[in-house]
């Protein structure tokens, strides 16, 4: 079974260095917010909280990877 929803790597590989700091933005921002109405209300799915928070770590790695020269 394919994970279709899961991002890989290479799709943070192919992205121009700004488009990835934008999208690092976005992401924490939702992150900020999913937190949040968990916190207030509970959330159906918490699961989601760990994926975003996995996929953004895997956008940080690779904008340090960049940044590094790798």
């Amino acid at each position: 079974m394919a994970k279709s929803k899961k991002a890989n790597t290479e799709d943070y590989r192919s992205l121009e260095i700004d488009a990835l700091n934008g999208k690092i933005q976005e992401e924490e921002m939702r992150l900020k917010k999913l937190k949040f109405s968990h916190a207030v209300n509970p959330i159906e799915n918490p699961l989601t909280i760990r994926h975003l928070r996995r996929t953004l770590a895997q956008m940080k790695t690779e904008q340090r990877r960049r940044a590094l020269g790798f």
